[in-house]
């Protein structure tokens, strides 16, 4: 596939832009961005999404709520990036454990409920 110099130019300038910010490249930046017909829109939805600017929910709660999501589905690699960014907010360690917890209990909480309607199915409980 022909890359357009254009898509490789803006790739390269968000490159070096999370190299500063975050120290790294995260795995999943540097191998999308072999296309950058598809990294630059992913990119761009996640800069729209955890912006750190403020906005209809604050940057630190943006984190926070990262956190928890980061949690939720095991990313062990985005929980390190995002609770860096939560202390940098100025997120404390009682709101980063409590955003932790609260992933889990939603992960938790969603594998009991598809465990519990196969029980219930397997027993005739009525739900």
């Amino acid at each position: 596939m022909q890359e357009d110099p254009k898509l490789r130019e803006i790739t390269d300038k968000i490159l070096k832009a999370t190299q500063e910010s975050y120290g790294f490249i995260p795995v999943s930046n540097k191998v999308l961005s072999e296309r950058p017909d598809m990294y630059v829109p992913a990119a761009g939805f996640s800069q729209a999404v955890l912006d750190r600017r403020d906005g209809a929910i604050p940057r630190k709660d943006r984190f926070l709520c990262a956190i928890s999501a980061a949690a939720a589905v095991g990313g062990e690699h985005c929980l390190k990036v995002q609770i860096e960014h939560a202390k940098e907010a100025g997120a404390t360690k009682d709101e980063i454990l409590e955003s932790i917890m609260i992933g889990s209990y939603m992960s938790m909480t969603r594998s009991q409920s598809y465990a519990l309607r196969a029980y219930a199915d397997a027993f005739g409980i009525d739900y």
